[in-house]
């Protein structure tokens, strides 16, 4: 089955930042047919993207991942499911930001770290991590034993600007993490680390860091992606607070 086009109503103001030259699309989404969901076995899903022949660039994707989108690879999308709304967007206001205990001793404890940030290309040693990674914490899921193509085409796009950033404990690699660099703040695409360290907490350090990356550089937000009440994995986005979550087309408090 084809990707169906559907026309998007915007008003005059987002039309002057969607609009692009010199022959503008009629339409700038497709939606992707009903198919297995990922989380529930027994529901449908489906998928809103940008069309992939739409210019992209930081300025779009700020106003999107603004309206709940995430990327992947080339594409940006939004989950677009008929009768369910568990995907909610959420993001932390970096600047009103307050660890938690347990958050302050995991900084402590990977005090001994040091970090870099590198362009997003393709380095055998992050493959290597990335692939030990999926191993060990996914093995059963799609991921699986990657290939180094599925691995770029999954993090990295051709006009996206985004960062990865190295995690090591002297020479040895611990962690990577994939941000994007919005206008307004970081949109975190993807974390990857060491699965003999679990007692680092190292996913937990990494969104640390970008909170504290984010607020460095004066941007706004940390974007987490989407979160799912239900959903034991997901429940670790619930520690990062205040937090905001984007339903019914605004972003709201989140309460506790």
């Amino acid at each position: 089955m084809k990707d169906t086009p559907i026309p998007i109503p915007i008003t005059p103001w987002r039309y002057s930042i969607l609009k692009p030259k010199p022959s503008p699309p009629e339409r700038l989404f497709l939606v992707e047919p009903p198919h297995g969901c990922n989380y529930f076995p027994d529901r449908r899903a489906s998928t809103l993207f940008v069309d992939p022949r739409y210019p992209k660039d930081r300025r779009l994707q700020t106003f999107l991942v603004e309206n709940g989108f995430r990327r992947s690879g080339e594409h940006l999308y939004r989950p677009h499911c008929r009768n369910c709304r568990a995907c909610v967007p959420v993001r932390i206001p970096v600047a009103e930001f307050q660890p938690r205990r347990s958050q302050r001793r995991v900084w402590r404890k990977n005090r001994d770290l040091t970090s870099r940030i590198l362009s997003p290309k393709f380095r055998d040693e992050h493959f290597q991590l990335y692939y030990r990674y999926l191993d060990a914490r996914h093995p059963e899921g799609g991921m699986a034993n990657p290939t180094p193509a599925q691995y770029l085409d999954f993090l990295t796009a051709d006009w996206v600007e985004a960062m990865f950033v190295e995690f090591r404990l002297g020479d040895r690699l611990l962690g990577v993490g994939v941000l994007d660099c919005l206008d307004n703040g970081l949109s975190a695409v993807y974390t990857f680390f060491d699965p003999d360290y679990p007692e680092r907490s190292l996913g937990v350090y990494a969104i640390l860091w970008s909170i504290h990356e984010a607020r460095r550089v004066n941007l706004d937000w940390l974007y987490l992606g989407y979160w799912i009440e239900t959903l034991p994995r997901m429940c670790y986005k619930n520690e990062y607070r205040p937090q905001e979550r984007f339903w019914e087309g605004k972003w709201e408090k989140a309460s506790f």
